[in-house]
């Protein structure tokens, strides 16, 4: 998450897992075989194989509400819709004991925040891959810490062996975003992980939180994304969860009143005060400065600052609502650049999408002008 969830800021997150009320079959544990794998994971030589499982087929038939309209005979698919569902259930409750919210946010968005739009080769082209996977983007800066986000979500993949680790990616994030009392995301699932860390984008594709330019800075990244200034403000609103620690990021205090006593591991600056809470206040405070507490980012300064910026700032912290709506349509475009999906529709697990699907998007619309 930041600046807009991609520098090392978030929260800390343990390792600890519960067990969903469910029948035995459908219990997320540890066992010998996950525990081992989580152990090996900061081992160096390791990392890069850990996260390596093949695509499994189903031979169920797929939901009406998949999106493909594929009869009742075996296809394969890039994850089962079946234990799509489960794993959300096991994520909703990973939540409850971990608060591991933000940096499952973070997870997600920093996997797909290298895509390029300039770039129509995949997986060359970055995004919602399951790259990060790899030590070699592990090791980026800007995703420090986030190998606690990939202990959490490994016992969920060797569990759910049908859903593919980019799909584990992004259903975490919206999971979490939801289950902190965000809005309803409107998600697809069918993502194609890539195979090698040779597949892993360069480093430097990710934003910074203190660039000297923080407007220009913002526009250059997310143009290159093919997001614009309303998805720009609308999905900076995510500090409101999480906290940055300065042995990460660089930014942020080691501790203030409000992080001091965790929940998780205590310290960091948070960008609100309650900052397990999803709604607007992160506009309302940085509109109001009143804490010193709490942190205020280059790049989120300049949101009140920079005027086409301003516009959505000033609406987002006057009323959630709107907030709400754009974050959910941003948050589901950005979960989808650069993913290769299988089916190519995608997969819906639930009945309705619960908001108006996002307008095509047309590249040149939010071109940048600069190369």
């Amino acid at each position: 998450m930041a600046s807009v969830a991609f520098s090392g800021a978030a929260a800390a997150a343990t390792a600890a897992t519960t067990s969903r009320r469910l029948p035995a079959s459908a219990k997320l544990s540890l066992s010998p075989s996950s525990s081992s794998s989580l152990k090996l994971l900061g081992s160096t030589p390791i990392v890069s194989r850990l996260f390596l499982k093949p695509k499994r087929c189903s031979a169920a038939p797929l939901p009406s509400r998949a999106f493909s309209s594929a009869a009742a005979a075996p296809k394969c698919l890039a994850s089962d819709p079946e234990q799509l569902k489960l794993a959300r259930e096991d994520i909703r409750e990973l939540l409850k004991t971990t608060f591991s919210h933000p940096i499952l946010v973070r997870l997600g968005w920093h996997d797909a925040g290298t895509y390029n739009k300039n770039i129509e080769e995949w997986p060359r082209r970055g995004g919602a891959n399951a790259s990060l996977r790899f030590e070699i983007e592990l090791k980026h800066a800007a995703n420090a810490g986030l190998v606690n986000a990939l202990k959490l979500i490994q016992p969920l993949k060797d569990k759910y062996s049908g859903v593919t680790y980019a799909d584990l990616f992004q259903l975490a994030s919206a999971t979490a975003v939801e289950e902190a009392g965000g809005p309803k995301i409107p998600m697809k699932y069918g993502r194609v992980d890539v195979s090698s860390p040779e597949q892993c984008p360069e480093e430097g594709r990710l934003p910074a939180a203190g660039p000297p330019s923080p407007a220009d800075h913002l526009r250059e990244v997310f143009y290159r994304m093919g997001l614009n200034d309303k998805e720009i403000v609308a999905l900076s609103g995510a500090h409101t969860l999480g906290r940055s620690r300065p042995d990460r990021s660089g930014w942020g205090k080691p501790e203030t009143k409000y992080t001091k006593d965790g929940p998780g591991t205590p310290g960091g600056q948070s960008w609100t005060a309650q900052w397990l809470k999803f709604d607007n206040s992160y506009f309302k405070d940085i509109k109001e400065k009143r804490d010193e507490d709490l942190l205020v980012l280059p790049t989120d300064g300049v949101l009140f600052e920079d005027p086409a910026f301003k516009v959505y700032a000033e609406k987002y912290a006057e009323d959630q609502e709107p907030f709400f709506k754009d974050y959910a349509e941003a948050h589901a475009k950005l979960s989808n650049l650069g993913a290769k999906f299988d089916p190519p529709e995608g997969i819906l697990i639930d009945d309705v999408p619960s908001q108006p699907v996002p307008e095509k998007f047309v590249a040149a619309k939010y071109s940048s002008g600069k190369d």
